[in-house]
């Protein structure tokens, strides 16, 4: 999907046209779109991973920003970081979508296949301790939880983080530090 480019025209306010897009303003929509549609998708590309779903979760986002436009409130933070937390949040659900349609295939096609032990073992054991980091993920406050998945399980550097949740870069280092020694507290694992 081609996405337009602004060129070297100054970046234009997206809290302004946000604004605009919840009263119904097309021409707005248009310019929010030009402004964020190579962020967003730049952002579901590296969670999804394939171009053509990135692209469909790119138009996805849009098109919930255009329905759901009037719901974005900016006295809780900027439209940039609400867009792209909402292209994190379809991009993680279209991973999800897909491994779980995989693993529906999967274990259709294993119902005739017996697994070694040790197979069957590590899957556990993986299962395991994935279901113990997601609940410990849980135990974090929301910004950490945002900023630490946005960090390591979609792969941004701490400054994309900072600005795709509209915080200080200090702010966001020092949540996804405290983030990290409270998951490693709440797992176990030794500071060695």
């Amino acid at each position: 999907m081609p996405y337009r480019d602004a060129g070297n025209a100054a970046a234009p306010d997206v809290d302004a046209l946000m604004a605009r897009v919840a009263n119904g303003d097309q021409e707005a929509f248009g310019h929010l779109y030009d402004a964020l549609a190579p962020l967003v998708h730049g952002l579901v590309l590296r969670v999804v991973r394939d171009p053509a779903q990135s692209e469909e979760v790119t138009q996805e986002v849009f098109l919930e920003v255009w329905q759901q436009a009037k719901r974005f409130d900016s006295d809780r933070g900027r439209a940039r970081a609400w867009i792209t937390v909402m292209a994190h949040r379809r991009a993680v659900d279209r991973v999800r979508a897909a491994q779980a349609s995989a693993d529906r295939d999967l274990r259709e096609g294993a119902k005739d296949f017996r697994e070694s032990y040790d197979d069957v073992e590590h899957r556990v054991e993986v299962a395991l301790e994935s279901e113990r980091v997601h609940k410990a993920l849980e135990s974090l406050t929301e910004v950490q939880r945002q900023a630490i998945r946005l960090a390591y399980y979609g792969g941004y550097t701490y400054g994309e983080v900072a600005d795709a949740l509209g915080l200080p870069l200090g702010t966001v280092k020092t949540r996804i530090r405290d983030g990290m020694i409270r998951l490693r507290d709440v797992l176990g694992v030794s500071h060695g």
